[in-house]
């Protein structure tokens, strides 16, 4: 077993399959010594798990539904990761994360959201899980999803 799934294993975290793209792109791609990921939606089993724009009131998408999305959205990307490299042991960083939300109109709490993301690469990976990050909010994703996550890796 290797160290980062080891680790994975520890924290009761099992990485899903790669996420089947739902258009006309790869899931990751290496370029130099760099993965780009696709932007992962919260895939759970080919489904999204919940809809819709994020925010307060009756009709949204919880702040804290959302995060845990975030958060799947991270493991799909690792996912996609291992795919591309093999495995995430030859991760040396987590360069950039970039991730979006979809918001309703009076809601800023967008990097609370992404924080999912954020705080699971540090969990698995410690130090080299820290990273760059941009949290945007956006008027609609893919499928309707309520995030979309995007990631730069460095490996060896």
């Amino acid at each position: 077993m290797s160290q980062v799934e080891a680790r994975l294993h520890e924290l009761g975290i099992e990485l899903p399959p790669v996420v089947a793209p739902v258009a006309a792109y790869i899931p990751a791609i290496v370029a130099g010594s760099l993965v780009y990921t696709a932007g992962q939606l919260p895939m759970v089993a080919g489904a999204l798990p919940a809809t819709g724009k994020v925010g307060d009131g009756h009709g949204l998408v919880p702040a804290a539904d959302a995060k845990e999305y975030a958060r799947q959205c991270a493991l799909n990307g690792l996912a996609a990761i291992k795919g591309a490299i093999g495995s995430l042991d030859r991760i040396t960083q987590i360069v950039k994360v970039t991730g979006f939300v979809a918001s309703d109109p009076a809601f800023t709490g967008q990097p609370g959201v992404v924080n999912g993301a954020s705080e699971v690469l540090a969990e698995i990976f410690g130090e080299r899980g820290q990273h760059a990050r941009s949290a945007v909010g956006v008027a609609v994703l893919p499928l309707d999803a309520p995030v979309e996550i995007e990631f730069i890796v460095a490996f060896a």
